[in-house]
């Protein structure tokens, strides 16, 4: 069974940062993109980045882009996010999420709606105060 567990959430002020964490296992994909997904309280799930396993491309929301990088090592299976310069409006919890083969949630360079993924993590809490 696939099982992913993040971890790293807490709590910081706007303009501090933090790491994120996700094991990911259970699985072996030939092309698969493994990313978080963050819900606001209150809003809707929204992707916020992914990676892809075949190239190794990295796609954000305009949002964080410029403020956020994820990573991954090297097995592939865990995968980082950092973020820095954290907004309010970050405040979530982040998910981390895999599209499993056909991968769908990327197209050309354009991440598209978290619906794509097809295995989902338990959250983990982030909150920046102002």
């Amino acid at each position: 069974d696939v099982q992913l567990q993040a971890s790293g959430g807490g709590l910081v002020q706007a303009g501090g940062s933090l790491r994120l964490s996700c094991a990911a296992s259970g699985f072996t994909f030939d092309d698969y993109a493994i990313g978080w997904v963050r819900q606001p309280p209150g809003k809707e799930r929204e992707g916020v980045s992914c990676i892809r396993s075949s190239d190794g491309n990295t796609y954000y929301a305009h949002s964080v882009k410029g403020r956020f990088t994820i990573s991954t090592d090297d097995t592939k299976k865990t995968v980082y996010l950092e973020m820095k310069n954290l907004k309010p409006e970050d405040t979530a919890v982040y998910y981390c999420a895999v599209d499993a083969p056909p991968v769908e949630v990327v197209i050309g360079q354009y991440l598209r709606p978290p619906i794509f993924y097809d295995y989902w993590g338990q959250g983990t809490l982030v909150t920046v105060s102002s």
